[in-house]
């Protein structure tokens, strides 16, 4: 999908789309870019008992500020499976040259793009839904192998040979514009699209304000520095 933000590119003929919202900086731009290209948007969010539910808190809220219907899905993973689950496990927190050079982190959670994506799959087919909106980024991000382009095509041709409106020649598309933009191209792009970053948050803890050591927040920080902006949150305000 291209860079540019076209106003109503598809208001003629109202489409459908389902849109992944965690309630973190990259999924709520890709909401608000799905909503600029005239989609009717379903909100989809997950409770996996992740260490906080601010983000879910925040996604409800963008949801609505964009207009669109917002679903909460409540799914289990194996409670050992992420520090982003385990509190007794420690948060990485590194510098944001080490991020991507040590590895996967703690924080990964096995398969979660893949079942999120497959939960997607499954309301665009009764909805009818023409596209789902994932915002993962393969350039600024924690090392993830879900986030990855080559994982998202080869979940799309899944997607193909796999449903009704795959093999019926209508296929749901994956739409991933934030994929290959740094983070500071995804700040601008969100401020042209008048995102409300301060109903947003990055932190991996669920503290009242943003640790800002852990890699979510460094690489949140260096994305608003590059992007020439303040981070609302950076400025301790309530919400």
């Amino acid at each position: 999908m291209g860079d540019g933000v076209v106003p109503g590119e598809f208001r003629g003929r109202m489409k459908r789309a389902i849109v992944l919202l965690s309630g973190g900086l990259d999924s709520a731009v890709t909401l608000y870019y799905a909503k600029n290209l005239g989609y009717k948007i379903t909100c989809l969010s997950f409770d996996y008992s992740q260490r906080h539910q601010k983000e879910i808190k925040l996604a409800k809220r963008l949801a609505g500020l964009a207009g669109a219907a917002h679903i909460v899905l409540k799914v289990k993973f194996p409670a050992r499976s992420s520090s982003l689950i385990d509190k007794k496990r420690r948060l990485p927190k590194r510098g944001l040259s080490k991020i991507k050079e040590a590895g996967i982190p703690s924080t990964y959670v096995p398969a979660r793009n893949i079942i999120f994506l497959s939960y997607a799959l499954c309301y665009a087919e009764v909805l009818s839904a023409d596209s789902i909106f994932i915002g993962v980024n393969s350039v600024d991000y924690s090392g993830y192998p879900d986030c990855r382009p080559d994982f998202l095509k080869a979940f799309s041709r899944m997607s193909a040979l796999g449903t009704r409106r795959g093999v019926t020649g209508r296929m749901v598309k994956i739409k991933t514009p934030l994929s290959r933009k740094s983070k500071g191209e995804i700040v601008k792009l969100g401020r042209r699209l008048k995102v409300p970053f301060k109903y947003t948050w990055s932190c991996y803890e669920g503290a009242r304000y943003p640790c800002g050591a852990c890699d979510s927040c460094r690489l949140r920080s260096r994305g608003f520095s590059e992007a020439g902006l303040d981070d609302p949150l950076s400025i301790k305000t309530d919400r």
